[in-house]
């Protein structure tokens, strides 16, 4: 497997396709094909992954402190205990991502971004940029999203049972059917968002 970046330039060269512990930080991989790759603890700080492919790929405890994956694609990639402080995911798709096990997703900016169904417990969203994002069926049991940005963000059906939405923005937010048993709203801004009485019955609070 060769990683090359948009201009055809070999950035790394391995038979196996596995990558474990790669050096490419600062990287311009955009629009790189890394589908399924193994990049375990590699190190991807500051570097352009934008509309790179990475569906399925095994980020497991790799950094991507800054990483720019605007329109990348994580559909299905496993990104447990990986540092994203501060990365930019506006627009990408990581419908099904599996992001928990400690993954720091502290100030990252998630603004649009497809993360239905993805796996989130107790990730680190702290400050992160929510803003527009679909959360539809998201697991964010134990996630701590305090004084995260969640402006009309979709979490229908999400799973927020233990996370800490201290201080979040959830102006507008859509949350018909989540789950929020235990969980921490103490001044959360939810004005115009959606809920339900779980009879059916539809609410928009008010401000």
């Amino acid at each position: 497997m060769e990683i090359k970046n948009v201009f055809g330039t070999v950035l790394l060269t391995t038979l196996s396709g596995m990558v474990e512990d790669a050096n490419l930080e600062g990287a311009n991989l955009t629009r790189a094909n890394l589908e399924g790759a193994y990049l375990t603890r590699a190190n991807l700080a500051g570097a352009n992954l934008t509309g790179a492919n990475l569906e399925g790929a095994y980020l497991r405890g790799a950094n991507l402190t800054g990483a720019n994956l605007t329109g990348a694609n994580l559909e299905g990639a496993y990104l447990e205990g990986a540092n994203l402080t501060g990365a930019n995911l506006e627009g990408a798709n990581l419908r099904g991502t599996t992001i928990d096990g400690g993954a720091n997703l502290e100030g990252a900016y998630l603004t649009g971004a497809n993360l239905r169904g993805a796996y989130l417990e107790g990730a680190n969203l702290t400050g992160a940029n929510l803003e527009g994002a679909y959360l539809r069926g998201a697991d964010l049991k134990g996630a701590n999203l305090e004084g995260a940005d969640l402006r009309g963000a979709n979490l229908e059906g999400a799973y927020l049972i233990g996370a800490n939405l201290e201080g979040a923005y959830l102006i507008g937010a859509n949350l018909r059917g989540a789950n929020l048993r235990g969980a921490n709203l103490a001044g959360a801004n939810l004005a115009g968002a959606i809920i339900d009485d779980g009879a059916g019955k539809t609410y928009v609070l008010k401000g």
